[in-house]
């Protein structure tokens, strides 16, 4: 185990899905090695990020400056994609390439700083894989970290290199060349930049580049459990050649994740206790589609119509929808049916929350029966590891073969609807939501038991008993040996050639 005087940077990039994961992962690190963390990022999320850390915390949030308006155009205080439109989503990924000389300078100063003494090991983001380059140049180990499912990331890794649905009929299926246990995909499983890329397009050429580059790294860690995930983690094994270790899952707890969720919460804790406190087990929807995505008008009407035919209980998180500012304040009155809002509230069977609300919380409440979500995979560990069955309307990157694994491999989804432009009925909608919400028989039954089977799962992945390590647990050991291993060899190999330069 690392000496507690080591250090470990780590660097995610600059997005909410992006910087929990991380945040979680400084917290679990910090426990197993009583290293000093040092999670480094731009200063406005530093700032925002401030709150999540106790002040007397061995877990250092440090800045680096960032250059998107001045050098690439972006809006002032631009530095997280929850700040952005969708367009200009891919400038500011071009955008963090002008950190590489930040980082550099950073972490020139910490090595000095520690009078010489290296980082134990550096983790970066997968959109930052010139931080390998960086790494090599200080001697440091270095590995790179998602916060997806390695089944999710395979799949948007191989569409992306490969662009198979290039050489296909709009409505006909493909599989992916490199990774052909995954089956079968549709056109509408590809997010709409994705489906339009062809190879030359400014996408193509920017996640082509980063992908090539990841497998300069040491290692490659995954927020995902090796029993449940394996058919994803083999293919980077077979793709890289080297180590792969899911250390998953690596989840914030629920007072941290409520900090740092960075957002005004749309409800006191208290009321949205007492609301939960009197519903039945199980008998409440939670649905939510995350900080960065939304439907669009016309699903968001048939979805209220779902909800309020199903006759279920829910709580959902509502956000304007698409071509609307995600972040502005939402208007029951433009987007929802005509007195949707007081029928649900006068007959307490919705609450509808704005802005943003503590996911966890409601999660890991007894009344809740199932979660209609995005299927973002920090969203899918925090239902999982509550044992708790998921409806699935992906949206955006990975999360349509994240849907795929979740319902066709693991057994607790069923895909309610596809992406932001997909026709919807509230009919179907409605007959799913009924299905999913019954786990008394059926189906519903199969998918609450077999969520209660995941969540026995992950909690025996992060088992470190005596006599008893868990999958994880010995992911994250041997992902710290491999760290100490080339610091021992390099201090041997050090110290050779000093000695060879005092005889001489």
């Amino acid at each position: 185990m690392a000496r507690s005087k080591d250090s470990i940077v780590l660097f995610p990039f600059m997005a909410q899905g992006h910087l929990i994961p991380f945040l979680a992962l400084a917290q679990k690190l910090h426990q197993t090695t009583n290293c000093t963390i040092f999670f480094v990022n731009t200063p406005l999320n530093i700032r925002k990020l401030s709150s999540s850390i106790p002040p007397d915390s061995d877990i250092h949030l440090l800045e680096i400056p960032f250059n998107g308006v001045t050098d690439y155009g972006l809006p002032p205080n631009a530095e997280n994609t929850d700040s952005l439109p969708y367009d200009l989503i891919l400038l500011f990924l071009e955008a963090t390439l002008s950190l590489k000389p930040s980082f550099n300078h950073f972490l020139s100063n910490l090595i000095r700083d520690q009078n010489g003494r290296k980082p134990l090991c550096i983790v970066s983001d997968f959109f930052f894989p010139w931080c390998a380059e960086v790494a090599r140049e200080f001697g440091v180990f270095h590995v790179t970290f998602s916060g997806s499912s390695s089944f999710g990331f395979a799949c948007y890794y191989s569409i992306c290199l490969n662009l198979p649905h290039r050489s296909s009929e709009p409505d006909e299926y493909f599989t992916l060349p490199d990774f052909p246990e995954a089956s079968k995909f549709h056109v509408t499983q590809l997010a709409e930049h994705i489906r339009a890329a062809d190879g030359k397009d400014q996408f193509s050429r920017f996640i082509q580049r980063v992908f090539h580059m990841l497998g300069e790294a040491d290692g490659i860690l995954f927020n995902t459990v090796e029993e449940l995930d394996l058919i994803g983690l083999n293919y980077f094994r077979r793709k890289f050649k080297y180590p792969v270790w899911p250390i998953g899952p690596v989840l914030l707890t629920a007072e941290r994740s409520a900090r740092a969720g960075m957002k005004q919460a749309g409800i006191t804790t208290e009321l949205l206790k007492k609301w939960l406190d009197s519903k039945p087990d199980n008998s409440v929807l939670y649905v939510s589609f995350g900080s960065q995505n939304t439907i669009s008008a016309q699903q968001m009407l048939e979805l209220a119509m779902a909800l309020e035919s199903a006759g279920k209980n829910f709580v959902w998180v509502v956000r304007p929808p698409v071509g609307f500012d995600i972040n502005s304040e939402f208007d029951a009155k433009k987007w929802l049916p005509e007195g949707f809002e007081e029928r649900v509230s006068e007959s307490k069977i919705g609450l509808l929350i704005k802005k943003w609300a503590p996911q966890v919380d409601i999660l890991s409440h007894k009344s809740v029966g199932a979660f209609l979500s995005h299927c973002g995979w920090n969203s899918v560990l925090e239902a999982l590891s509550h044992g708790v069955p998921i409806l699935g309307w992906p949206m955006a990157a990975e999360q349509f073969y994240n849907v795929k694994i979740l319902e066709d491999e693991i057994g607790v989804c069923v895909e309610l609807a596809r992406g932001k432009t997909s026709e919807v009925r509230h009919e179907a909608m409605a007959a799913k939501i009924e299905t999913v919400m019954n786990q008394m028989t059926g189906k519903g039954k199969e998918m609450r038991r077999r969520a209660g089977e995941v969540k026995e799962t992950t909690r025996k992945a992060n088992e470190d008993d005596e006599g008893f390590k868990g999958s994880s647990v010995k992911a994250m050991d041997e992902f710290l040996n491999a760290a100490l291993g080339m610091r021992e060899r390099m201090e041997k190999e050090n110290g050779r050639l000093s000695l060879l330069h005092q005889k001489t």
